[in-house]
């Protein structure tokens, strides 16, 4: 009996030290990590019936008073704007594609994700349904962006673009 009893003591304690142990971790990527994680899986071709119903924005121009007056978060959709020109909506009903209108509203192209908790994949396609880019996304501040090649394009941190060498060359606004 006295054993069982040194037992179940020793039982309990090492379930409530096991209980106690909080594993951290956090993936960490470099150039040619992310993009043989980007890599994976790619599909460097999908049918435009995809988002054929898409292909025109019937809601150009309230969209583009919305990021005139800065509203991007809207009822049903969120939006962005580019310098360029061209502007971006994500549909609430559709997290996983972000499609990007030119200045009269026409598809130019998608995006394809893999979710929507980082990190995720993202797959940009032309509207004849060939890969155009693809990125690995870490969080909100921080993506790889690879040609179809898997040339690097640019290394997102905040509202900076680096290239292979850790040259910046591009920036953007960056909102928190």
């Amino acid at each position: 009996m006295k054993k069982i009893c040194v037992l179940l003591v020793l039982l309990l304690f090492s379930i409530k030290a096991c209980a106690e142990v909080v594993l951290q971790g956090a993936a960490e990527y470099n150039v040619q990590s992310a993009l043989s994680e980007v890599q994976s899986n790619v599909q460097y071709r999908i049918s435009p019936k995809l988002f054929a119903a898409r292909l025109l924005d019937y809601e150009t121009e309230f969209n583009k008073r919305a990021l005139l007056k800065g509203e991007v978060e809207l009822k049903d959709r969120t939006l962005a704007m580019f310098s360029v020109g061209t502007y971006g909506v994500v549909y609430k009903n559709d997290p996983l594609h972000a499609y990007y209108y030119s200045n009269n509203g026409l598809l130019e192209y998608v995006d394809v994700r893999t979710g929507v908790d980082y990190p995720y994949k993202s797959y940009q396609y032309d509207i004849s349904g060939q890969l155009v880019n693809m990125g690995l996304r870490l969080s909100k501040a921080e993506t790889y962006i690879y040609d179809k090649d898997g040339a690097l394009i640019a290394h997102w941190i905040g509202q900076n673009g680096y290239d292979d060498r850790g040259r910046v060359i591009m920036t953007r606004k960056f909102l928190e």
